[in-house]
């Protein structure tokens, strides 16, 4: 088929307007059907028509020609999308057998601890990751790699003002072993709780933060001073989270924060959850800080804990963060 520079001149002219109000789809089914009305019009081959319009266009052969092939194939619209169903780039973990496993190692390995629950964020960064995965012999990028921890159940998370002073330098190693300890008890089906003391809260009419449905005009009035009562005093929660029934439990008291009330909030939980949840159970493992009312280095800690264990036939196994770890029959 012949075409003069005049003829692919109003081509290329006709095909620069309509190209920015196309999508890809329909962008390629019209070169496509431009191609099949020249080659009708002429008598001319298709590959010679698709050469001009493509020519004219300023894209590929492939692209007119894969056009042109639809149409006669008569396929239906696709709703909602410009490109054939499949078509594209793989995602990385399809083209790269093993890439997903090895994630999960470098994952496993560069994990933080949370005190409540299990490690659920990385300290590797997406481009951290990019050059580790490289390293073992993986393409991934990182928007690929943030895919697949969003996929994984990781999330971006904001910085937690709970470091005190100087990080051991085995910090993540301890950490991993306190996950090993609770995938070991969870695996044997035994309990694993995290305990912590919550922040002490003054009772009587005091600011609270947060809001509540009210009438217009009429907010529930508080004293405009915190100062405390000495007559009502504090309250003091205690949180017990069961690590496998992904459930909390909490104690309420109105007396110190001492080791006694915590080990007899966990004693409640107990009495209350633990021993119908846990029937056959003969230990348990708690993860707690090294401060407070559970201080690794109070005897009356480990002194309840004692009586707990004598109490309920369990052997009871702390984790401390840092790990301290020691067992009560």
């Amino acid at each position: 088929m012949g075409a003069d520079g005049a003829v692919v001149a109003v081509l290329a002219g006709k095909y620069a307007e309509l190209r920015p109000h196309l999508g890809e789809r329909a962008w390629r089914l019209y070169l496509g059907s431009e191609a099949r009305a020249l080659a009708a019009g002429d008598g001319a081959s298709l590959a010679a028509a698709v050469a001009v319009v493509a020519g004219a266009a300023g894209v590929s052969r492939a692209t007119v020609a894969a056009g042109a092939g639809e149409l006669a194939d008569g396929a239906e619209p696709s709703p909602g999308r410009s490109r054939r169903s499949g078509a594209g780039h793989p995602r990385a973990e399809d083209a790269q057998p093993g890439l997903e496993e090895a994630l999960g190692g470098l994952l496993e390995a560069a994990t933080r601890g949370d005190p409540v629950v299990a490690v659920r964020w990385t300290t590797l960064s997406l481009r951290g990751l990019e050059r580790e995965m490289a390293a073992l012999g993986f393409r991934a990028g990182k928007d690929a790699l943030g895919r697949m921890l969003h996929e994984a159940g990781y999330s971006l998370q904001g910085m937690s003002r709970v470091t005190e002073g100087r990080q051991h330098p085995d910090r993540d190693a301890q950490f991993r072993h306190v996950n090993a300890m609770i995938a070991q008890f969870t695996a044997a089906g035994d309990p694993v709780v995290s305990v912590d003391g919550k922040k002490k809260e003054q009772l009587g009419d005091f600011h609270r933060a947060g809001s509540a449905w009210r009438p217009r005009g009429n907010p529930v009035r508080v004293r405009d001073h915190d100062f405390p009562d000495p007559e009502l005093g504090k309250v003091t929660p205690y949180g017990i989270y069961d690590v496998a029934a992904n459930r909390g439990f909490v104690s309420v008291g109105t007396g110190r924060d001492t080791a006694a009330f915590a080990v007899n909030a966990i004693r409640a939980w107990w009495r209350a959850e633990g021993a119908a949840r846990y029937p056959g159970a003969r230990r348990l493992l708690l993860t707690c800080d090294a401060g407070g009312c559970n201080d690794c280095r109070h005897h009356t800690w480990k002194d309840q804990l004692a009586l707990l264990a004598a109490e309920t036939g369990l052997r009871i196994t702390v984790c401390h963060f840092p790990p301290v770890i020691y067992s009560l029959n």
